[in-house]
């Protein structure tokens, strides 16, 4: 690969690392070909874009991004290094990883994450990615948990109206006879 080629690959690696806010960076050096083709069908179905890249050039485009991610230059990136970028949702990689998992022991690791540029590292990390929620989720609670004391208030002014009614009516019925 000339040189001229790696600082095109850099520059479309950290402009997709600066745009994508989620992306996983996992160890599958253990799959057959096989297995890898099946890895990344199931990264085709579901949204993601998959790359199997050089450490050294995710280095360099991680180094243009605003984002500090030297915590990742001794322990993420060494060995075999694939990586997963999905526009909408950080649990999506997650959820593939541990699908898979069930299917192919031992087989594929997670070596780092970007969550809205938050890091994770460490295959232990995992489950922790798992139980993130997504900014839609969390916009969805609260305002359920806003329109939570406003619905009660309604609802106690409607079945207090109610009560007040069935009052009037069975004095106005008394008052009749």
């Amino acid at each position: 690969m000339t040189k001229e080629e790696k600082g095109a690959i850099i520059d479309e690696l950290a402009e997709k690392f600066a745009n994508t806010p989620y992306f996983y960076i996992t160890n599958a050096s253990g799959l057959n070909v096989g297995k890898t083709n099946e890895l990344r069908r199931l990264c085709f179905e579901r949204g993601i874009e998959y790359r199997v890249i050089k450490n050294t050039l995710i280095k360099k485009a991680l180094e243009r991004t605003n984002t500090d991610y030297s915590s990742f230059d001794g322990t993420v990136l060494k060995g075999f290094s694939g990586v997963m970028f999905h526009q909408e949702s950080g649990k999506v990689a997650a959820k593939l990883i541990k699908d898979f998992l069930k299917a192919n022991k031992n087989s594929i690791t997670l070596k780092g994450a970007s969550i809205d540029s938050s890091l994770f590292i460490g295959h232990d990390q995992l489950d922790t990615l798992l139980s993130l929620k997504s900014k839609q989720e969390l916009v969805g609670e609260v305002i359920g948990l806003l329109q939570s004391p406003a619905k009660n208030v309604i609802s106690g002014l409607q079945s207090g109206g109610n009560k007040l009614a069935g009052i009037l009516k069975t004095l106005s019925e008394k008052e009749a006879a």
